[in-house]
């Protein structure tokens, strides 16, 4: 049988590590962040379950190096069966009238202009019988404060659901999931002093949303 491929992109913490690990058991996962510590963690939690993992320490806004690994999947596996986009960056909360451009370009780098590369790139691994999967937050779209990461979030948003449209009667399958409050890093800044008590451990949230995707 031949084996199931998954690239998760922000596979180093929170929602992405999560799902990269409770998958590990059915794929082997291409697991892609900047922070090789945190990617190295995983792949020994991955492993203790009997997995297997390729680390990709690199960053999703380098183009090259996105064209070049998915060259590199193509060589070595050509296809992927599952990709699911993690990758976020959640700039600090502040006034419209007061966004930083720093954080602002960084945003459009990030939750925009990356996802429009990675999915004509990865278009062609998918194939007819891959599977896409994102992740909305449409309850931060035009909330105050959230100028940035409202904006760019629903950019990346309305590009999945496109490609959603577009695909739904020739695959590949795309997949849109609303997950609950975790306490991840992203969510401690844009909510300090929070009450983390009631949030969803990611491990949870991500079985509860891989039950919703049934592959």
């Amino acid at each position: 049988m031949t084996q199931k491929i998954a690239l998760v992109t922000g596979a180093s913490r929170g929602l992405g590590a999560a799902i990269a690990e409770a998958i590990s058991n059915d794929y082997h996962v291409v697991a892609v962040a900047r922070t090789t510590g945190a990617l190295e963690e995983l792949d020994d939690r991955i492993q203790a379950r009997g997995g297997s993992a390729t680390l990709a320490p690199m960053d999703i806004t380098n183009v090259d190096a996105m064209a070049q690994l998915c060259r590199s999947i193509h060589d070595r596996w050509g296809k992927i069966d599952l990709w699911v986009h993690a990758a976020i960056h959640g700039a600090p909360l502040t006034p419209a009238g007061h966004i930083d451009q720093k954080d602002w370009d960084k945003s459009v780098s990030i939750n925009v202009t990356a996802t429009g590369q990675l999915i004509p790139f990865l278009t062609p691994l998918l194939g007819e019988e891959g599977h896409a999967v994102f992740f909305a937050d449409d309850d931060k779209t035009g909330q105050k404060f959230f100028g940035s990461y409202g904006a760019t979030k629903a950019a990346q948003t309305a590009l999945a659901r496109s490609w959603q449209a577009e695909t739904e009667n020739t695959g590949p399958r795309v997949s849109i999931l609303a997950p609950k409050g975790m306490p991840t890093g992203t969510r401690a800044r844009f909510f300090p002093g929070e009450d983390r008590a009631p949030l969803a451990h990611p491990r949870d949230e991500a079985a509860r949303l891989l039950a919703e995707l049934n592959l």
